[in-house]
């Protein structure tokens, strides 16, 4: 995340002027001091005399990007421009220390996180016990002479090794501002919506793949859990692709998480539109809980009376997990693959410096038919299979069901069956 990070800074900086930046750390160059990061970047020349040209032409960009590296990356006291050959010349411009005043020590990144994490936490006693236990390593010298990405890995392995929260993490990079709360009093910024539609498009709001299987049976692939505010209209149109389909397989082995309200909406989808309580929010800085209903009308067609199977992996999170979970809570889905994350905390990020931001978990799910959630313990499936057998699992149990119907025309019958002997003679 670091190395993407500077090399976003650094095509912002020179423009396409510069080819990449690399983020070495001790050992990779004896130059290189415990505690600290070396920044090499390559830029598009072939010899010396190109280099001090490139060097006279970015004078002005060079020391904007070593200011910046300074604000963002204070460890990373050496940067490098050179060209990619072996025994190129390089120039050097070291941190000169004019903006010490402006750097926070690990320890001051350390204090603010646990007053942060005390102010915010949704289990104030875990918070407690979790920064207590971290102010003895503190005091210990444990996170003393530590570069921003070794102490934020360190430190948020010490959070979860207490809370067992795989929401709470300490990462490099400020993060956007938390919003209203303890910590930031006021009215909270809009989001920039258009903005975030366009983003969104990049990656068809998470929606990786639509598709018509053999046999009738409809197949999404969802990568992440967007807003209904921007992935609505594409949320609505994968959803009447495979509206004509007997059964429907929902493929969340890659799904990361996002927004409980597109969990929302996604569910709605597959209810008739009577009330149905999905899940609860409980905020512990406010007290309140939101509940969470599938909405009395979508934009298209529904998806009831059918099947529906969720796939699942240990790499589906948060609220990839709430999708998975709603669903087979309320029987509406046959969850098959592995044992998920185990990420039930709504989360928000707080900045700690303009290097490191923290997320804490503000609030938790309640599932309203369980009455708690899979924080820790993941959704467990109800067909345990290994994640990269878990489609052709599901396929074949799509396909039984469709050659199991009366009212099926007989070529899709045909295409079910011969897909089914297929699926089954693969397992």
């Amino acid at each position: 995340m670091a190395e993407r990070a500077v090399n976003h800074e650094l095509r912002e900086r020179f423009a396409g002027a510069a080819e990449r930046a690399v983020l070495l750390r001790p050992g990779d160059d004896p130059a290189i001091e415990p505690g600290q990061l070396m920044v090499r970047v390559f830029v598009e020349v072939s010899d010396e005399q190109g280099l001090a040209a490139w060097q006279e032409a970015h004078q002005t960009a060079m020391r904007e990007f070593r200011r910046e590296l300074s604000l963002r990356l204070p460890s990373a006291r050496l940067l490098e421009f050179t060209f990619d050959e072996p025994g190129a010349p390089r120039i050097t411009l070291p941190d000169d220390g004019s903006l010490a005043a402006e750097q926070m020590s690990g320890r001051e990144i350390v204090t603010r996180a646990l007053s942060l994490l005390r102010a915010n936490y949704v289990f104030p006693d875990q918070a407690e016990r979790a920064a207590a236990a971290v102010e003895a390593r503190l005091e210990a010298g444990e996170y003393d002479d530590l570069d921003e990405i070794t102490l934020t890995e360190r430190l948020t392995s010490h959070l979860q090794e207490v809370t067992a929260d795989k929401h709470l993490r300490v990462r490099f990079g400020e993060g956007p501002g938390p919003g209203p709360g303890p910590e930031k009093p006021g009215p909270e910024k809009p989001p920039d919506r258009e903005k975030m539609r366009q983003m969104g498009r990049l990656d068809n709001f998470g929606i990786r793949q639509v598709e018509r299987l053999d046999g009738n049976v409809g197949y999404l692939d969802v990568r992440r859990v967007a807003i209904p505010a921007n992935a609505g209209p594409a949320i609505a149109a994968a959803m009447e692709l495979v509206a004509g389909t007997y059964a429907l397989i929902i493929d969340l082995r890659h799904n990361g998480g996002g927004s409980p309200d597109g969990v929302v909406f996604w569910c709605s989808y597959l209810f008739d539109g009577e009330p149905t309580h999905l899940n609860d929010i409980f905020r512990a800085d406010t007290g309140e809980t939101r509940q969470f209903w599938a909405l009395p009308y979508v934009p298209g067609t529904r998806y009831t009376d059918r099947p529906v199977y969720v796939l699942t992996s240990g790499r589906t999170f948060s609220g990839g997990e709430d999708f998975g979970y709603t669903l087979q809570a309320l029987g509406r889905a046959t969850v098959i693959g592995e044992t998920t994350g185990g990420g039930a905390h709504p989360t928000r990020p707080f900045p700690i410096s303009p290097a490191v931001h923290i997320g804490i978990p503000f609030a938790r799910s309640v599932n309203p038919v369980t009455g708690t959630n899979w924080q820790g313990t993941g959704v467990v499936p109800d067909v345990a299979v290994p994640a990269d057998q878990a489609l052709d699992v599901a396929y074949a149990r799509a396909l039984e069901h469709v050659v199991g119907l009366d009212d099926v025309p007989p070529p899709i019958a045909d295409e079910a069956r011969e897909a089914l002997a297929a699926v089954t003679a693969t397992e």
